[in-house]
């Protein structure tokens, strides 16, 4: 069960990137930040991004979730914690509305790129 409470620890951080770094972006450019427009990290939101939404069009379960649903086997017992974040990422929704909500965000990510785009950094 601990292997599997990481597992959705992990899935709650990349959840926190991908929310946080959209909101990052936006608030960074609206503030003249420079340090959003770094190249490596933007293209990893929007891969993550473009990965999420490709998942719900497709209808793919999340390997995240995939692993940790292997993990726990027929046992759903979670730790406190464990129970807190599940509440937090696993949502009882029609599939429509996930492949319109990712949808929407990916349009964001991308309205963000087009509106701050990332540029080279000098090394």
């Amino acid at each position: 069960m601990l292997l599997a409470d990481l597992i959705l620890a992990l899935h709650l951080a990349v959840v926190l990137f991908n929310m946080g770094g959209l909101l990052l972006i936006v608030t960074g450019g609206l503030a003249g930040w420079r340090w959003i427009r770094a190249r490596s990290w933007r293209g990893i939101h929007l891969a993550l991004a473009l990965f999420i939404a490709l998942e719900a069009w497709i209808g793919l379960t999340c390997p995240l979730t995939a692993l940790e649903d292997l993990l726990r086997g027929e046992q759903a017992s979670q730790s406190f914690v464990g129970r807190l974040m599940a509440a937090v990422l696993y949502w009882d929704a029609p599939p429509w509305f996930f492949i319109a909500a990712y949808s929407a965000y990916l349009t964001a990510v991308c309205a963000s790129w087009w509106k701050w785009p990332p540029t080279r950094t000098k090394r």
